[in-house]
C-alpha cells in the first residue's frame, strides 16, 4: 500500500508529460520540418472561373448590408460572380434588406433563396448549392469581413492547379492581442498553415471555405448531421486526394462573442462541431493520402483523447495528496502556480472547453444554435 501511495506522483507525473509533451512535439515538429516547405502549388494568378459564394443568414439584419457590400468590393470581376443568399426563415426582415440592396445594384448577380424553416446551416447550404453555377463555390458566414479586396482572387487563383479541391482562410480574433482568443489562435493557425503545406489540413473555417463545386456534388453536398460541416467537406476533399488548404496570406477578422459567458458558450459549441467531425473523420486515417495520414490522425487524437488526460492526472495527484504524498502536493502546486502564465491558461481552458463538448454532444449536437452578440 505504503508503495502504491509513493507512485501516484509518479503515474501523474507520466500522464502530465504525455499531456502536454505530445501537443508540443507535434507544434515542434509541424514548425521546424513542415512550415518552412514550399507550397508546391502551380498558382496562375490571372485564373479567373465562374464562382458563386453563398451566404447563409437567420436574423442577419444587422451585418447582412456590410457583408455583401464587402464581397462588391472585391476586384474580382463581377461578371463572373455571383452571390447566393439562402435565408433561414429570418424574422428581423433580412430577405427584404437583401432584395433592397440587390435591387441597387444591377451589375452584381444575387439570388435569393428562402427556407419556409430553420433546419441547421448544411441543410441551407445544400439547397442553395442546387441554385449555385459557379466552378468555385465560396461559402462565408453573414458576420465575417474580407479585409483585403483581392481576397476572392488570391483563393481563386490557387484552383488553377488541379490538385487543389478546398482552400480556407487564416481566422484573427477581431479583439485585442492580449485575449485568451488571440493566445489560442497563434498555436491554432500555425497549425493550420503546417499542415496545409504536408499535404492538407482537416480543419477549415466559415468564414471563408471555398470548394469545387463537382467535388461537393461528387460527396453529396454537406454532410447534415454533424455541426463542422466546413472542415468534414473538405476532410472528404482530401481523401478524394485532392488537397485542402489554409493560405497564410488570406485573413479573415473574426468576430467574438461579447461578454465571457457567451464567449465560452460560443467555444463550446464550435467545439462540439469539431468533435462531431474527428470522431467520424479518424475511421479515414488507415485510408488516408500519405501525406495526410499523420495529421489527421494527430488532430484526432488531441481533440478526441488527449484532453482526458488531465482529469485523470489530477484525480491521481489528489489520491497521492491525501495521501501526503510530496511529489504528488509539489506537482499539484506547480500547476496551480503555472495559472499566472497566459498560454498555460489558454491551453488549460481549450482542454475543458473540449471535455466538456464532448459530454454535451450526449445529449446535444448543437445543430441548430441561438444566436449570440458579437
Amino acid at each position: 500500500m505504503r508503495l502504491g501511495e509513493k507512485m501516484y506522483g509518479l503515474i501523474a507525473m507520466i500522464l502530465i508529460a504525455i499531456h502536454f509533451g505530445i501537443p508540443l512535439a507535434y507544434y515542434v515538429h509541424a514548425t521546424k520540418k513542415w512550415l518552412s516547405k514550399p507550397w508546391k502549388i502551380g498558382v496562375k494568378r490571372d485564373y479567373r472561373p465562374k464562382i458563386t459564394i453563398i451566404i447563409p443568414t437567420y436574423n442577419e439584419a444587422k451585418t447582412i448590408e456590410r457583408k455583401l457590400n464587402n464581397i462588391y468590393e472585391q476586384d474580382y470581376p463581377k461578371d463572373k460572380l455571383e452571390i447566393i443568399v439562402i435565408d433561414s426563415a429570418s424574422t428581423d426582415g433580412t430577405p427584404q434588406l437583401v432584395e433592397k440592396w440587390a435591387k441597387e445594384r444591377k451589375d452584381i448577380t444575387l439570388k435569393l433563396v428562402e427556407e419556409p424553416v430553420r433546419r441547421g446551416k448544411a441543410q441551407a447550404l445544400n439547397k442553395a448549392l442546387k441554385y449555385a453555377v459557379g466552378q468555385i463555390v465560396i461559402i462565408t458566414d453573414a458576420d465575417s469581413l474580407w479585409p483585403s479586396r483581392d481576397t476572392i482572387s488570391k483563393v481563386v487563383s490557387v484552383f488553377s492547379d488541379p490538385i487543389i479541391g478546398a482552400v480556407s482562410c487564416i481566422k484573427e480574433p477581431n479583439i485585442v492581442d492580449k485575449s485568451v482568443e488571440a493566445s489560442y489562435r497563434r498555436y491554432y493557425n500555425v497549425l493550420r498553415i503546417a499542415e496545409s503545406k504536408v499535404w492538407s489540413t482537416p480543419i477549415f473555417h466559415g468564414e471563408l471555405a471555398a470548394f469545387r463545386r463537382d467535388l461537393l456534388e461528387e460527396l453529396g453536398g454537406f454532410p447534415t448531421d454533424i455541426g463542422a460541416d466546413d472542415s468534414h467537406a473538405a476532410h472528404k476533399v482530401s481523401m478524394l486526394r485532392y488537397r485542402a488548404i489554409i493560405l497564410d496570406d488570406v485573413k479573415i477578422k473574426e468576430l467574438v462573442p461579447r461578454g465571457w459567458r457567451s464567449y465560452i458558450k460560443w467555444r463550446i459549441r464550435r467545439a462540439q462541431h469539431l468533435v462531431q467531425h474527428f470522431i467520424r473523420a479518424i475511421k479515414d486515417v488507415g485510408n488516408a493520402p500519405d501525406g495526410y495520414k499523420a495529421v489527421l490522425f494527430m488532430e484526432s487524437y488531441l481533440h478526441l483523447i488527449n484532453p482526458w488526460l488531465l482529469p485523470i492526472a489530477l484525480l491521481i495527484l489528489a489520491l497521492g495528496a491525501l495521501s501526503s504524498e510530496t511529489l504528488a502536493v509539489t506537482l499539484m502546486l506547480i500547476g496551480v502556480l503555472s495559472l499566472a502564465y497566459r498560454p498555460y491558461r489558454t491551453w488549460i481552458l481549450s482542454q475543458i472547453i473540449l471535455m466538456i463538448a464532448m459530454l454535451r454532444n450526449i445529449w446535444s449536437k448543437e445543430l441548430i444554435w441561438e444566436k449570440q452578440i458579437k
